[in-house]
């Protein structure tokens, strides 16, 4: 081998790539290690679901850098870009964190809010529009709007969001909408109205079940209100051919085409 002057001129060569290697990687390092590389600022943008810019409304900038920069490690070139987002998760009203490099020594975080719609059962959670629980200051999510509530079986969540969105529109007609919906653990459906009324809708029995009740509910509610003004506390539409009103003072019921009236 030591007589092959080709072996001799590879190996040489391989050693002084390899020399090279190390030299540039030593160069790296002390070049990232240098002062000018510690991260100065960490400027917050909002966004919304499509990322395009928004105006944070119940989140502090300056409020939420300080909670989450004292979880950051590292300087420019060596900070954990997802350790730097789930901390920023972390902070209440933050849905969703993106996090990038700005040279020479700045980081940009966009933060999407959770737009509430309502509270979730009686523990002070939240639901948002995309159907998500979070929790944050009640007080905040109402200067928004008034809030609804929601109760149902752990991970229905998402469900019961979009069945409000949906029977937004099937009481329209009639002037009403949803304040309150609620699914059992029988999984039997309630709606209370903005009127105070409760109507109870039950189990769906297929696709259409509910919009079908609802209907139903639609048709007879311009009589009911003339016959019984703001008397009506609670209808119930889980007649097939009927329905069951509960009014101060009185109980009425209709299946068939009968009717019973009963005093309280």
């Amino acid at each position: 081998m030591w007589h092959d002057v080709r072996s001799l001129n590879a190996a040489t060569n391989a050693l002084l790539g390899l020399f090279a290697l190390v030299l540039l990687a030593a160069g790296l390092w002390w070049t990232a290690q240098r002062p000018m590389f510690t991260l100065r600022s960490i400027r917050i943008e909002g966004i919304d679901t499509a990322g395009a810019p928004v105006h944070l409304r119940h989140i502090d900038p300056l409020t939420v850098r300080a909670s989450a920069v004292r979880r950051i490690r590292g300087n420019f070139f060596t900070a954990n870009l997802d350790s730097v987002r789930q901390a920023f998760e972390t902070v209440p009203w933050v849905r969703r964190a993106t996090v990038r490099r700005e040279w020479p020594n700045r980081l940009v975080v966009q933060l999407e809010e959770h737009m509430p719609l309502g509270t979730w059962g009686d523990d002070g959670r939240l639901v948002s529009v995309k159907g998500e629980i979070f929790t944050a200051n009640l007080a905040e999510a109402e200067e928004d709007a008034a809030l609804a509530a929601f109760e149902g079986p752990d991970g229905s969540e998402k469900e019961l969001v979009a069945r409000y969105q949906q029977m937004r529109d099937w009481f329209a007609p009639v002037n009403l909408a949803p304040e309150a919906l609620a699914l059992s653990h029988r999984y039997a459906w309630s709606v209370r109205l903005n009127n105070g009324m409760r109507v109870e809708l039950g189990k769906e029995q297929g696709t259409a079940t509910l919009q079908q009740r609802v209907d139903r509910f639609v048709k007879v509610y311009p009589r009911l209100i003339t016959l019984l003004q703001d008397r009506i506390e609670s209808v119930d539409m889980r007649y097939q051919n009927g329905l069951a009103l509960q009014a101060s003072g009185l109980t009425l019921s209709t299946d068939k085409g009968t009717k019973k009236a009963k005093k309280q």
